[in-house]
């Protein structure tokens, strides 16, 4: 099973630590056991959109839908329980879950938060860096930690009475110093992808890592995050390193990687009424192109009327809530978010298991390793955070020639 690498590097090489020496022509079982290498991402055609002036000066307010999906590598997928439906009004515990009250997402962990008495909202995903299980860890325990301790930041802040604003390096930087505070957790570590979405349109992302998002527009990519690694199986992490393993580092002369929030690519988007955020895990990336992601979810808002094809174009419906809000006749609630996030995960998951259709990770495999003759998909822990966009009253009319 594949594992991220942990941060240490060091000259010469710790034993015993998972940061080894490589072959130069490893096996493909040496590779399969302990290199993951950074995902490709394909290059994309972003359509420009034709937008019309607002006629009104009255500010624009933007409503976010959001639900999340995941599955764990060593569970089946059910779309019907691996499903969290996103409440703006329910209440976000203070304090971290216990392990039996974690999502079944593995490593990856996730959050999605209102922010504090505001319409804006929080999310992130977290991907526990596998190498650490080498070393009797539990990667999980950082990563769903992590998103527990944003998450109640997240709902907690109050603007007014810090003077502060809340921004999505700020949130990560919070989170990160509640996991190190934590004396349950001794070592660890993680990547992240933190979004805050305001009531006026506007997204920050700060990345740092693998994981990643894709911000769909009108039937295009139109943006995208790139990975962060030091190197093949090292993307950057916030950690937790144990004082007697950077003792050993100190004594072999090793150098420590140790990445923080400032760290984190960051990033502003200005957000248009029938746009898409997919925020996911490397399980996805991994697996899936950009272009995959797409056409899944052009496939759908086009099927239920999201997106309307016209002679012009690609027209969003005016009104998007009767597929964005759960019908109260259904026993488990479905909605437009939450279809998405379910079949992005199901085809990720399906793809990780292919031994013949060759994704993101094989194709680097193959340009850098051409000798191992590598096809197929990476079987890893998934999870993905879907949010549709919606402008609250009458938006402006969109379309983009196809």
């Amino acid at each position: 099973m594949l594992s991220k690498t942990y941060g240490l590097l060091s000259r010469p090489l710790i034993p015993n630590i998972s940061c080894q020496p490589r072959p130069l022509v490893p096996s493909s079982t040496a590779l399969r056991q302990r290199f993951v290498f950074p995902r490709a991402l394909s290059v994309q055609t972003t359509l420009r959109s034709q937008e019309s002036q607002s006629k009104t000066d009255s500010p624009r307010r933007f409503t976010y839908h959001a639900a999340a999906s995941f599955s764990s590598k060593k569970n089946k997928f059910d779309s019907t329980t691996d499903v969290f439906h996103f409440n703006p009004y329910n209440r976000i515990q203070t304090q971290k879950r216990p392990k039996s009250k974690r999502p079944a997402s593995g490593q990856d962990a996730f959050f999605i938060s209102r922010v504090g008495d505001t319409n804006a909202i929080a999310f992130g995903i977290a991907d526990g860096v596998g190498g650490w299980e080498d070393s009797g860890v539990d990667p999980a325990d950082f990563s769903h930690s992590f998103c527990d301790y944003m998450a109640s930041a997240a709902y907690e802040h109050r603007s007014d009475a810090t003077g502060v604003s809340l921004t999505a390096r700020l949130l990560m930087q919070r989170g990160y110093d509640d996991v190190c505070k934590d004396g349950s957790i001794h070592a660890g570590g993680s990547t992240a992808s933190i979004g805050i979405a305001s009531e006026d349109g506007r997204l920050e992302v700060a990345n740092l890592g693998d994981s990643g998002f894709v911000h769909l527009r009108l039937n295009a990519v139109h943006s995208y995050s790139e990975p962060q690694t030091h190197a093949f199986n090292t993307p950057y992490q916030l950690s937790i390193v144990p004082a007697s393993m950077l003792a050993r580092a100190a004594a072999f002369g090793g150098a420590q990687l140790c990445d923080y929030p400032r760290d984190a690519d960051v990033t502003q988007h200005t957000l248009k009424h029938g746009d898409i955020l997919i925020f996911a895990s490397d399980g996805v990336w991994d697996n899936l192109f950009n272009q995959d992601i797409l056409r899944i979810a052009s496939q759908r808002m086009i099927d239920i009327g999201a997106w309307k094809a016209s002679d012009g174009g690609i027209l969003v419906a005016d009104n998007l809530l009767p597929y964005t809000q759960p019908k109260l006749s259904l026993q488990r609630p479905f909605t437009l978010q939450s279809g998405l996030a379910t079949q992005i995960v199901a085809t990720a998951k399906l793809a990780s298991i292919s031994q013949h259709v060759d994704g993101p990770f094989a194709k680097e495999v193959q340009k850098y390793y051409p000798q191992e003759n590598w096809h197929g998909g990476k079987i890893d822990d998934i999870c993905v955070i879907v949010i549709v966009v919606s402008e609250d009253g009458k938006p402006e009319a969109m379309t983009s020639k196809l």
